[in-house]
C-alpha cells in the first residue's frame, strides 16, 4: 500500500535559481516517512518515550531526474520495499502530478536511543505496520 504525503514548495526551500535545492527533497522524504508511520498510530517521539527505541537513516540512495519549483505542490509517494529484523526499507518516490522529480531508496534502522545500538523492530511494532500495509 502507498502513503501519500502532499507538501507544497516554498521559497525556503529552493535556491538562487528557484529550484527546490537537491538536499530539501530528503527533508521531503523525511516527512513523509513520519507522516506515514502517523497513520500506522506511531509517534516516533511516543516511540523513544516507551521504548528507548528509535529510527536513523543507515543509507540512502536517491536520483533526480526532474527539478520542482517554487509553489509547485508535490506528493510523495511512499512503500515499503523490505521488513528487517532491525530495518524497514523504503521506496520513495517525488512526483508533481504524475511527472517522477526523484526516487529514493532509503534504509531506516532501529536503534535504542541511549545506545545507538542497533535494536529488533518490537513484534508489536512489526504487526501494527503489517496489518495496515495489507489492507
Amino acid at each position: 500500500m502507498t502513503h501519500v504525503f502532499p507538501i507544497r514548495v516554498y521559497y525556503e526551500d529552493t535556491d538562487a535559481g528557484g529550484v527546490v535545492f537537491y538536499a530539501n527533497y530528503l527533508k521531503f522524504m523525511e516527512r513523509a516517512r513520519t507522516e506515514w508511520l502517523r497513520g500506522k498510530g506511531v509517534s516516533q517521539a511516543e516511540l523513544v518515550t516507551s521504548t528507548r527505541l528509535m529510527f536513523i537513516v543507515a543509507e540512502l540512495s536517491i536520483q533526480y531526474k526532474a527539478p520542482a519549483k517554487l509553489d509547485q505542490l508535490l506528493h510523495i509517494h511512499t512503500e515499503i520495499s523490505y521488513f528487517g529484523r532491525a530495518s524497514l526499507h523504503f521506496v520513495q518516490r517525488v512526483l508533481r502530478d504524475q511527472e517522477l522529480l526523484a526516487l529514493g531508496t532509503i534504509k531506516v534502522g532501529c536503534v535504542n536511543a541511549d545506545t545507538l545500538r542497533v535494536q529488533p523492530l518490537p513484534q508489536s511494532l512489526v504487526e501494527r505496520i503489517k496489518s495496515t500495509t495489507q489492507e
